[in-house]
């Protein structure tokens, strides 16, 4: 009976390699779950008789999720897990990761690696290279092609500033030689009068 062979052990020194999610992704992943704990669904979550409504949670197909109320989760959530307060901030954010909303009534956002019961995709997210600012798609391609002609514009702006002072400094050297020039004339007009004052001769 063949035996399968042992895998051979990794050479010394070589170490896999481990990817992390980013921070963000981690702490939405984590304020959605405890949610998911705290909670039964929009509006549901009884304890001791009193209802509990929901802020924030998972869509019903858990492959995205759904701020319910962005008031009390800019209020509640985002101090707790982000330590800030902004929702227009935490929308940047997402944008950068790729994440679209997908409603138009309300404020719910999907990633195609963002999805519950599996936080190990959450590593496989990066940042977008050409979306920064979270920029709608429509103005995305603008961006991108901008950003990659501004060294181009700034060299040629730059050559065209000195040039424009180039010159500036030419004209400004002629009228100096002009003025100079002009002075010296002078000298020599006030030189001739004075010499043609100490010739005159003497009237008793």
């Amino acid at each position: 009976m063949a035996t399968t062979p042992p895998h051979a052990p990794e050479p010394a020194g070589m170490t896999r390699k481990i990817k992390c999610p980013a921070p963000f992704l981690s702490k939405t992943y984590d304020l959605l779950e405890e949610e998911e704990i705290c909670g039964g669904g929009r509006g549901g979550g009884a304890a001791h008789g009193v209802e509990r409504l929901r802020i924030v949670s998972w869509n019903s197909e858990g492959n995205g999720f759904v701020v319910w109320s962005p008031a009390d989760f800019s209020e509640a959530m985002l101090p707790k897990y982000f330590k800030h307060n902004n929702f227009s901030s935490f929308i940047r954010q997402l944008n950068t990761y790729g994440f679209k909303k997908t409603a138009s009534k309300r404020w719910e956002f999907q990633h195609e690696k963002f999805k519950r019961g599996q936080r190990h995709l959450l590593a496989e997210i990066g940042r977008k290279k050409c979306d920064p600012s979270g920029f709608p798609p429509f103005l995305k391609a603008k961006y991108c092609s901008k950003n990659k002609s501004n060294n181009n514009n700034n060299n040629t702006k730059n050559m065209v500033m000195l040039m424009e002072e180039n010159n500036k400094l030419r004209r400004e050297r002629k009228d100096l030689e002009m003025q100079i020039s002009h002075f010296k004339n002078l000298e020599m007009k006030l030189l001739e009068c004075l010499s043609q004052y100490t010739t005159m001769p003497l009237l008793f």
